[in-house]
Order: C-alpha cells, then structure tokens, then sequence
C-alpha cells in the first residue's frame, strides 16, 4: 500500500543524531504541545503508545539533553517535559518529506494536507483517539478585545499558544 511505503521512509529519514523515531516523534510532540499537554501520558496519547515506551523514551531525550522535566509546584505527581535550544536545533534539520512536499508545489501540497488530515480525522473517530489540534481551532478558545483564552481551563493565552497542539482540544463543528 502507497502509505505504507511512505511510512517506511520517514521512519527511515528518522533514524538520525542519535535517535529513533519514537524518539523523534515525541520531541516533536513536545515542541508543537502547549504548557497543558506536555505530560507522558499526553505524549502517549498523541503517538499511540503506552505510557512505558513513552516514558522510557522521555527519559533518554532528558539524559541527551533535548528535553528537560519539572515537576508541577501544586502537584507532585504531576510532571512535564520542554523542549530545550538542543532539542529544537535538533528538530530544526530539514527532513525528507518537507523537501518532497516543497517539490510538488504549494497547491498539491495543500491537497496532499487536507486528504491526510481527513484520513486521521476519519482514524481518530474509529479508533476513538484525540484530536490534539491547535488551540485557535478548537471549541473552548476564546478571542477578543483583552486576548485569546481557553474557556475549559480558565486561562489566558498567549498568541503562541492559540497555534499549539493542546489535548484539551474539541475540534469545531458545523
């Protein structure tokens, strides 16, 4: 199957500086999460891991130096990880598939974008998984005159956040 074969190669394509592609794709996670959505057992969710692997594989990010952990000054229990300057560096090398999509042009692109994106949609609702969108998209953001909020958390917003993956998210419908 076509996807099956593109899989292979970004998993391929992500077997670099020393990591694997869990790895990867949990730094990844982070970066693009917001400061709600970066516990374990979000990241678990977000990849479709159990909380082992993914606790396992924020262990390694941390002892590289990629990712660091606080504990949550309320809440003991309650941990989450950031991203550092090396773990962005290191996510900043270019990969494949954005060369890929570059060379097939911001139209193709898009299209290529929006049928994925109903692919997981449709995935999500069958396997019943998260949304995991950004915050401006979801039901619960609010914007206006004093500044964009999440009416779910009782939170303000900063505009950076409105962009971040959050896993509070329920996607707007209608």
């Amino acid at each position: 199957m076509l996807i099956d074969r593109v899989s292979r190669l970004l998993l391929a394509d992500d077997w670099s500086g020393g990591l694997n592609p869990t790895q990867r794709a949990a730094l990844g996670y982070l970066a693009r999460a917001n400061r709600f959505s970066c516990a374990p057992s979000h990241v678990a969710a977000y990849l479709g891991a159990t909380r082992g692997t993914i606790s396992q594989t924020l262990h390694v990010l941390e002892r590289k130096g990629l990712v660091t952990v606080t504990a949550s000054a309320t809440d003991r229990r309650t941990i989450r990880y950031d991203v550092t300057p090396a773990g962005r560096a290191d996510l900043a090398r270019g990969r494949a598939m954005d060369a890929a999509i570059a060379a097939i042009g911001p139209a193709q692109g898009r299209a290529l974008r929006d049928g994925l994106m109903q692919l997981l949609r449709a995935m999500l609702v069958q396997n019943g998984g998260r949304s995991f969108g950004q915050c401006r998209t979801c039901q619960h953001h609010r914007a206006g005159a004093a500044g964009r909020s999440c009416a779910l958390l009782k939170v303000a917003l900063t505009e950076p956040e409105a962009d971040a993956l959050c896993h509070e998210h329920v996607a707007v419908t209608g």
